[in-house]
């Protein structure tokens, strides 16, 4: 019955103010039964009711401007004990100013200065006393109503320790915290804050045989490599694993419960950070015009984050998606990095308006990342794909020409290879018209070439997600499918360190690792979102999508690779290509746009791409016996 009745009285601030001056009035009456040794003299008696009333008078008034009983007393904190303290100290003052007051008025000290203190110390603690009582009853009804998933936490350092206490003041988790786990071996066998420290060693062995629910990792220095070793551990012994963001994502520099997330399939596939020549790219880049075509895509947005951090002196970010741009533009201004950039809307197709552009701005870098890219799509609409990632890049890169651009990098794919769609095709002779056009220009011309970015636009990472939330079931093409991966930042990276490392005319190709299964791909999410295939969520299998192929290559069967200074960087050995006769073609093929005959569009483009042999396609038919 006390419990319901405080449990409810938590809800009421009438009734925590209420109790707040009750307990004024006991505070009062301890305070001299406490120095006068329970023997209050005769004399002091008749000052009572006048101390009792000075005392109520002025807590009320401070109680009510300082809001004391304001809080949620089942959240109470040390924030909230700092301002009791505060303000019945403030009002202590007060009570001592009034005795002051009343011994030059009638010559008597009203309240002795003792019982003034007594009163403040009383009155204090059992305000505290109370809230944290309170506190403790609605955690433990908390505990008593729900099962606790029993939790590990990794890394017994500051940001361990963070998430520890971030976790034990929410009433309202449903942690129980078993103890810490760190790779230090100085640390194994310890304790923190009465919670064992086990060694990273340990590990398997902790969350096969502790029945541990729940991995929460919470450490700033540790390496891609062992995140994936932990998660994948988690996965094994079908263990949620949770992540702590990093300090600089803490809301007001504090850390909340809900902010601890669920790790993501990047982190399972990502891999150390690469060692970039900095002081390279700085030297290429600050104070220097540069353009980014397809500056709003998921690319081209990170190669702006990227370069505005080199100090150029005008950034100029060109795309046709007007609320896109408008996005990344509100972004860099919250961060107060928008004084040097200059944002246009502008389709790469429109000769005229990009002439304009590079009259106006006449960059000396050219980033070039728009393109259409979805297979499916591009397949159906064939003079789309030659318009953009053809017509478009030729005019970027003429221009970039005829105006003495210095560096000029060309986003390319891995479709380009042995291209069995329009889309890689149409990237493939994008490549040979700029590598072509390198060897007239003085600028250098230059393509880098990687596979599948994870989380960007039309990736299977978004739509996998997406498909969870909504209860599955998860769409894979086929179950023997494979793909490359890189993360967003770790591409654009490798695009920066190719850009000012190339002489012109390469094509680099990007070391993208192992190939991973998009099926098991598929799974690891699932198990990743605490849910178990096959009994919370299904995979089914869809067949190939036009012009889609099993396996990507990053080569062809008549390219191999020469090395450069950096090791995940590779330079394709292509075959060279005239510029007059790849100008000739090229050009042919964009005179026939205004046709909108797919067919023959794909039939000239196989011409030019003698190894584009689709696959899945209506356009099989036209390649040759």
């Amino acid at each position: 019955m006390l419990k319901s009745l405080i449990l409810k009285s938590t809800t009421s601030r009438g009734a925590v103010f209420l109790i707040d001056i009750t307990t004024v009035g006991v505070s009062f009456f301890m305070a001299y039964l406490l120095r006068f040794n329970f023997n209050v003299p005769e004399t002091e008696i008749p000052l009572i009711k006048y101390a009792l009333v000075s005392i109520f008078i002025i807590r009320l008034l401070s109680f009510g401007l300082g809001k004391t009983y304001s809080g949620i007393i089942r959240y109470t904190n040390t924030d909230d004990a700092k301002r009791i303290l505060f303000v019945n100290f403030l009002g202590s003052i007060l009570i001592g100013l009034s005795n002051v007051f009343s011994y030059s008025s009638i010559n008597v000290f009203i309240i002795p200065t003792s019982i003034v203190i007594l009163e403040f110390l009383l009155t204090s603690f059992l305000m505290i006393s109370f809230r944290a009582v309170v506190k403790s009853i609605n955690v433990n009804h908390n505990s008593s109503n729900k099962q606790k998933d029993k939790v590990l936490i990794f890394g017994a350092g500051e940001a361990g320790l963070i998430a520890k206490r971030t976790i034990d003041q929410d009433a309202n988790n449903d942690f129980n915290i078993i103890g810490f786990v760190d790779d230090d071996k100085k640390k194994a066998k310890r304790k923190l804050e009465n919670k064992k420290i086990y060694s990273g060693n340990q590990l398997n062995e902790l969350l096969n045989s502790k029945s541990i629910d729940i991995l929460i990792i919470s450490t700033i220095n540790i390496s891609k490599r062992r995140r994936k070793e932990i998660i994948q551990s988690c996965i094994a012994n079908k263990v949620q694993v949770l992540d702590v963001p990093s300090p600089s994502k803490w809301i007001n520099g504090e850390l909340s419960v809900k902010q601890i997330r669920q790790v993501n399939i990047e982190d399972l596939l990502g891999r150390d950070p690469i060692s970039l020549s900095r002081k390279v790219i700085q030297q290429q880049l600050k104070d220097k015009t540069v353009l980014i075509t397809g500056a709003a895509g998921s690319i081209g947005s990170e190669i702006v984050r990227q370069v505005i951090e080199y100090s150029p002196k005008k950034l100029v970010l060109l795309d046709q998606a007007e609320s896109a741009l408008y996005d990344l533009e509100m972004e860099l201004t919250s961060q107060k990095k928008g004084d040097c950039t200059e944002v246009v809307i502008g389709d790469i197709c429109n000769y005229q308006r990009m002439l304009k552009l590079f009259s106006h701005f006449k960059p000396q870098v050219v980033f070039h990342a728009a393109a259409y890219k979805h297979v499916p799509l591009m397949e159906n609409n064939p003079c789309e794909a030659v318009h953009t990632n053809i017509e478009g890049s030729k005019n970027i890169a003429q221009l970039s020409h005829d105006f003495g651009v210095d560096i000029f990098v060309m986003v390319s794919t891995d479709k380009a290879v042995n291209p069995t769609n329009v889309m890689g095709a149409s990237k493939r002779i994008a490549e040979i018209y700029i590598q072509a056009l390198n060897s007239i220009s003085t600028t250098k011309f230059i393509t880098t070439r990687f596979g599948n970015v994870l989380g960007s636009s039309g990736s299977v990472i978004p739509l996998f997600k997406k498909q969870i939330e909504r209860g599955g079931p998860l769409t894979v093409t086929h179950p023997e499918i494979t793909r490359y991966f890189m993360t967003i930042p770790e591409a654009c990276q490798l695009v920066l360190e190719a850009g000012v490392s190339g002489n012109g005319g390469e094509i680099f190709v990007f070391d993208m690792g192992k190939s991973v299964k998009i099926k098991d791909l598929a799974s690891q999410m699932i198990k990743l979102s605490g849910l178990e295939e096959g009994k919370d969520i299904q995979i089914i299998y869809t067949g190939l999508r036009p012009g889609e192929k099993l396996y990507e290559e990053l080569l062809s069967n008549e390219e191999n690779t020469l090395p450069t200074h950096h090791p995940q960087i590779l330079i394709a050995k292509v075959k060279e290509y005239k510029f007059e006769t790849t100008k000739e073609k090229v050009e042919h093929l964009i005179q026939n746009l205004h046709r909108q005959n797919n067919e023959e569009m794909v039939k000239q483009m196989k011409a030019l791409v003698p190894e584009y042999k689709s696959n899945n396609s209506i356009f099989e038919s036209l390649d040759k016996p």
